[in-house]
């Protein structure tokens, strides 16, 4: 596994964190995004698709569990939010396995709700509080 952080003090620096996040990944198109609440998770989806194109308003897809964004550069773009799903039951039931094997982006929000269902190859992103600063972890399965 592979690790890399990034630390920031401010908004302004998440298109910085979006480009090295995206060359860390390189072939990789899933993310699982875990933070507490309030760490940023959204915030930072949303400044990683405006960097990937999306011309679309970006929201927090809490109600909706999926939102799908275009960009002209990255194809399709899948942001879930898993907050409000009780089991993985429910997961399956809207279909969550299509969109993580349609080689669409899939940024995930709440990812620990789902755990048993996301492919062991999916990198994580970790986002932390550290008083005035917020630093993002990437962790890389099976690299050394």
């Amino acid at each position: 596994m592979t690790s890399a952080e990034m630390k920031v003090k401010g908004i302004e620096q998440l298109p910085e964190v979006a480009e090295w996040l995206l060359e860390a990944m390189g072939s990789h198109r899933l993310l699982a995004t875990e933070g507490e609440m309030g760490a940023g998770k959204t915030t930072f989806i949303k400044s990683l698709c405006t960097h990937m194109g999306v011309e679309d308003e970006v929201s927090s897809p809490t109600f909706s569990l999926v939102n799908e964004y275009s960009s002209p550069k990255y194809g399709s773009i899948y942001h879930f939010d898993f907050y409000r799903l009780k089991n993985e039951a429910e997961a399956l039931d809207f279909g969550v396995e299509d969109y993580l094997y349609s080689g669409g982006y899939c940024f995930m929000e709440w990812p620990e709700k789902i755990c048993n269902l996301i492919p062991a190859e999916c990198p994580t992103l970790k986002i932390r509080v550290e008083e005035d600063t917020r630093v993002f972890s990437l962790n890389l399965p099976g690299h050394e």
